[in-house]
C-alpha cells in the first residue's frame, strides 16, 4: 500500500487530493490522508465579504473527502518529518503534498499581532464582521495597500458608510495595475470615502490607533518546513524543481502559497490563481510515477488581477504571463460580472475532479489559468 499524506486543504491542497483521487481511484494499493486544521473550507477570495457582514457559503471538506475516498484528519500539523498532529497521531507516508499555505504576517511590526484582525480564516473573518456590526460610528484602518487590503476597505466603506475607513500602506492602491486602471480604483475608493495613506511605514501598532485595526500587509508561511530540513527560499518557501518536487526531500511535492516555484520569468507569487494549477500538477505527476513515468515540468502563467470594489463595483487588470498589466481592462457591471464569474466557488470544481480528473489537466501544461 503506498501512503499519500496531503498537508492543508486550501485552494491548492484540494485541488491535489480530490484531482489524484480521481486518477487513481481504479487502484487498490493507495490510501490518501487529507490533513486540515478545519473542516471548514475556507474560501479566502471572499473572507473580505465575510468580515464585511455578507454571508458566504459553508463547504464541509469531510464530504468531498468521504465522496473522493479520501481520509481527513482534523487537526494542527505540528511536525513535517514525520507527520505529526496536534494530539499527538503520527501519519506515515510514503509521498508527501505540502500545501500549508500562509498567513498574515503579523511578526515585524510591534503589537500588530495584538491589535489587528487578520483575514486568515473563517473565523478571523467572522470576529472582525462581528465587531464592525456593534460599532455606529469609528475609525477603521486597513494595514496594507495590496489588492487584499484594497478589497477590504472598500468592502467595509461601502457595508458601514458611518464609519471612517483609513487604508495605509507603502504603495499606491493598484501599483501594479496601468494608470487608466489604477485612476478607476482611486476614483471608486473616493466615491466610498476611503481615506489613503500610501507611502506610510507602519512601524508599530499601539492599541487605540483606530477602533478596528485589519491586518493585510504580507505574508508568511510555516516554518515546519525548514524545521524538518527542507531547502527553502528567504521567505521559507519550499523551493522546487520542475516538477513541483522538492530540491532536497523527493519524496516531498510543494505546492500553493508555500512552494518557491520558478518559472521563466521568475518566482511565481502566491494567489488562488496559481495555486489550484500547482495542485492539479502535483496530482498528475504522482499519477504518473505511479505508472512508471517521469513528471513533467510546471508551465504557468497568469491571466489577470480581478479586484472587487465593493458589491457592485470592480475592476478587472489583464495581464501577461509574467503578471504584468496588459492595455486591456475591464470596470463596473462588466468587471463586477467577469469576476464573479472567474472566482466563482471552486467547491463544484473539486468534486468534478473525482469523477472526472481529466477536466482539469490542462491547467498545469498551458499558458494560463482564468478561475
Amino acid at each position: 500500500m503506498t501512503d499519500i499524506v496531503v498537508l492543508g486543504a486550501g485552494y491548492a491542497g484540494l485541488a491535489a487530493a480530490t484531482n489524484l483521487a480521481g486518477r487513481t481511484r481504479h487502484r487498490g494499493d493507495l490510501h490518501i490522508t487529507l490533513v486540515n486544521a478545519s473542516y471548514r473550507f475556507t474560501e479566502r477570495l471572499r473572507l473580505h465579504s465575510t468580515a464585511a457582514g455578507h454571508s458566504t457559503a459553508d463547504f464541509d471538506l469531510r464530504e468531498v473527502a468521504a465522496k473522493a475516498g479520501v481520509t481527513f484528519v482534523q487537526g494542527w500539523v505540528t511536525a513535517a518529518g514525520t507527520v505529526r498532529v496536534d494530539d499527538d497521531r503520527t501519519l506515515s507516508f510514503d509521498t508527501l503534498i505540502w500545501a500549508l499555505g500562509s498567513t498574515a504576517d503579523t511578526s515585524d511590526v510591534p503589537g500588530a499581532a495584538e491589535n489587528a484582525y487578520t483575514l486568515d480564516s473563517f473565523a478571523d473573518a467572522e470576529a472582525l464582521a462581528a465587531r464592525l456590526r456593534e460599532m455606529r460610528t469609528g475609525a477603521v484602518l486597513v494595514c496594507g495597500t495590496g489588492l487584499t487590503g484594497v478589497e477590504t476597505a472598500a468592502e467595509i466603506a461601502e457595508r458601514y458608510p458611518d464609519l471612517t475607513v483609513t487604508l495605509r500602506g507603502r504603495e499606491e492602491p493598484g501599483a501594479t495595475l496601468t494608470p487608466k486602471a489604477r485612476s478607476y480604483l482611486m476614483a471608486v475608493l473616493t466615491r466610498l470615502r476611503v481615506r489613503v495613506e500610501s507611502g506610510a511605514e507602519i512601524s508599530k501598532l499601539l492599541p487605540g490607533t483606530a477602533d478596528v485595526v485589519v491586518w493585510t500587509a504580507g505574508t508568511r508561511v510555516s516554518p515546519l518546513a525548514a524545521e524538518a530540513g527542507m531547502t527553502v527560499d528567504e521567505r521559507g518557501r519550499i523551493v522546487t524543481r520542475p516538477s513541483l518536487r522538492s530540491v532536497s526531500h523527493p519524496h516531498v511535492y510543494a505546492v500553493g502559497d508555500a512552494a518557491a516555484v520558478r518559472q521563466r520569468y521568475g518566482i511565481m507569487h502566491g494567489t488562488c490563481q496559481s495555486g489550484m494549477p500547482t495542485g492539479v500538477h502535483a496530482a498528475v505527476s504522482i499519477a504518473r510515477e505511479l505508472a512508471g513515468r517521469e513528471p513533467r515540468p510546471f508551465r504557468f502563467g497568469y491571466y489577470h488581477a480581478p479586484i472587487s470594489l465593493g458589491r457592485r463595483d470592480a475592476v478587472v487588470q489583464f495581464t501577461r504571463p509574467d503578471d504584468s498589466p496588459r492595455r486591456a481592462f475591464l470596470t463596473g457591471r462588466a468587471a463586477v460580472w467577469y469576476k464573479e464569474t472567474v472566482t466563482a466557488s471552486p467547491w463544484p470544481t473539486f468534486t468534478r475532479m473525482v469523477e472526472h480528473p481529466g477536466s482539469a489537466s490542462w491547467w498545469p501544461r498551458g499558458g494560463r489559468f482564468t478561475r
